[in-house]
């Protein structure tokens, strides 16, 4: 059975049963903390305690990734994809002799830097850092609304949802400054934020 040492008055005080906690009505914000934490945390916070006492967990997310800090993170990522797939296609390019067939892989570029883009939005997102390189240069990542980083078919979705965004003439990316989250038409469908990953 789980044992919390319960802040009380700014003073660690315990340890405590859950039985115990439940005597002294601990609310979500108590800070609590078991031999296995590495620090406190607030009761909302550990699964355990929310299945106990019905608490909800508190989305603690109060700065979100502004239009021009989000359209500097697509330039860097396009420009990163596109550039290791232009210096990929020049070093295969070498070994290709025919004119006609070395035209026609150049051309195939058009298509297959998208598709690149597409995969390496999906893995980068749903990884640890939460975020493409071009997002972590610009201090953001991307995550669920309660800030939970996101699933692979999470990912998958949140960039299919882009195609909506730009059917609407690119409108569905401005209408991050009509949204008091600043979430893009492709965010909201895919219930997803981007959020500053610092002040």
């Amino acid at each position: 059975m789980s044992m919390y040492t319960l802040v009380i008055n700014g003073k660690p005080e315990g340890p405590f049963t859950l039985n115990e906690l439940k005597e002294r009505k601990i609310k979500p914000g108590d800070f609590v903390k078991t031999p296995d934490m590495d620090d406190y945390k607030e009761a909302h916070e550990v699964a355990e305690l929310r299945q106990l006492f019905g608490f909800q967990k508190q989305v603690l997310i109060q700065y979100y990734g502004s239009f021009d800090q989000r359209l500097i993170a697509a330039a860097l990522d396009w420009f990163f994809v596109s550039g290791v797939c232009i210096i990929t296609a020049f070093i295969i390019s070498l070994f290709i002799t025919n004119m006609v067939v070395g035209l026609a892989f150049a051309f195939s570029l058009l298509g297959v830097i998208p598709v690149v883009k597409f995969i390496y939005q999906v893995v980068m997102e749903s990884l640890v850092k939460q975020a493409t390189y071009g997002k972590q240069l610009a201090g953001l990542k991307v995550c669920d609304m309660q800030g939970n980083r996101l699933t692979p078919a999470h990912a998958i979705g949140r960039n299919a949802a882009k195609i909506f965004s730009v059917l609407t003439l690119f409108m569905g990316y401005l209408y991050c400054y009509f949204n008091k989250q600043q979430q893009c038409l492709h965010d909201v469908i895919a219930s997803t934020l981007v959020i500053k990953d610092r002040l």
